[in-house]
């Protein structure tokens, strides 16, 4: 089945580019000049991945990501023509999963979309692969989290990191090795943004970076998970 795509830019020459060199990788393309068109396009329908530029009418990109991640969490990749790296700290921080400077090769977009809808694919996992920690309840299946039995809503991202350091429970993970797990942004333009996506992810686990019960900072070194997991595979 072919995974839709939608790109959000009022670029018109772009979007149709974007189009006809998506197509031919198999890709179902919509494209939306208008963001508010786009919001009115998600309520009806679903997407894989979202194209998002951050310059737009009306409502500019972060924005339009706010909106979003009140109740979705697509994939989303910003596009901008301004090389400000904290343009790239919004975007993270708001909940973006990769990042690309205009201009930019189709093929380096290709390239990120297929790498983060790799690591949305689940189908090779056991369906009834669970892991517990205290009232935090992951499923490696679908790719969820509870908390006190309230669903999380973890970016692909969020979740890669969460993931990484259950994998490897009192193991220090490095930025270097965060860095090599979660391929496709340019984490070498701006490394601030581990540190950014880590808080993000404690934000939404209600976890206290000073009394962690689940992610610990190890200072100059990385961080390791250190909450007691039991395996309900």
């Amino acid at each position: 089945m072919k995974k839709r795509v939608l790109v959000i830019d009022d670029d018109e020459k772009l979007c149709e580019l974007l189009t006809s060199y998506l197509s031919r990788y198999e890709y179902d393309v919509t494209t939306k000049i208008n963001p508010l068109d786009a919001l009115k396009f998600l309520a009806k329908h679903t997407v894989d991945l979202i194209i998002l530029d951050v310059m737009l009418p009306e409502m500019d990109g972060f924005e339009v990501l706010k909106t979003l991640r009140k109740d979705k969490t697509i994939p989303v990749i910003m596009l901008t023509a301004r090389g400000d790296t904290m343009d790239k700290i919004v975007g993270l921080e708001l909940g973006a999963d990769d990042y690309l400077p205009k201009p930019f090769e189709p093929r380096e977009l290709l390239a990120r979309i297929q790498s983060i809808l790799r690591r949305s694919n689940t189908s090779q996992m056991d369906p009834k692969q669970k892991v517990v920690s205290g009232v935090l309840n992951i499923n490696l299946y679908n790719r969820t989290a509870q908390l006190s039995g309230e669903e999380i809503d973890l970016t692909t991202m969020e979740y890669e990191i969460l993931s990484l350091l259950i994998r490897n429970p009192s193991r220090v993970i490095s930025r270097d090795d965060i860095m090599e797990e979660i391929r496709g942004i340019d984490w070498d333009a701006f490394n601030r943004s581990i540190d950014v996506a880590v808080s993000r992810l404690r934000t939404k686990l209600k976890d206290d970076a000073k009394h962690p019960l689940y992610i610990k900072t190890i200072w100059g070194r990385g961080y390791q998970f250190i909450g007691e997991l039991e395996d309900h595979g």
